[in-house]
C-alpha cells in the first residue's frame, strides 16, 4: 500500500477552491436555517421553481460557461468565474 502523498499539492489555488466550497456550504446551512425550503415561485420558465432547483440550474450552467470557456477563450478561467456568478445571480432573481 503506497502511503506517500507528495503527489497532492496544496497550493494556494487549490486551497481558494476548497475555502469557497466550504463558505458556500456554510452560507446555504445559515440560509436554509433561518428560511427553511424556500418558498416555491414561477419565474420566467413559466413553473415553479425552489431554492435548491434554481441552485441546480445556476451549477449547471456553471459547468457549461467553464466548458465554453475552455474550448474558446484557455486556460484562464476568472473571466468564466466572474461570468458564472453573474449567470448564478440572475438565475436566482429571475427564474
Amino acid at each position: 500500500m503506497n502511503t506517500d502523498f507528495s503527489w497532492m499539492a496544496w497550493t494556494l489555488p487549490t486551497a481558494l477552491f476548497f475555502v469557497t466550497i466550504l463558505l458556500l456550504l456554510l452560507g446555504m446551512a445559515i440560509w436554509e436555517y433561518f428560511s427553511p425550503g424556500g418558498n416555491p415561485r414561477v419565474g420566467i420558465l413559466h413553473f415553479e421553481t425552489t431554492r435548491g432547483d434554481r441552485l441546480f440550474v445556476s451549477l449547471l450552467g456553471a459547468a457549461f460557461i467553464h466548458v465554453a470557456w475552455l474550448g474558446l477563450g484557455g486556460p484562464n478561467l476568472w473571466w468564466a468565474v466572474a461570468i458564472s456568478v453573474v449567470y448564478a445571480i440572475g438565475v436566482f432573481r429571475l427564474v
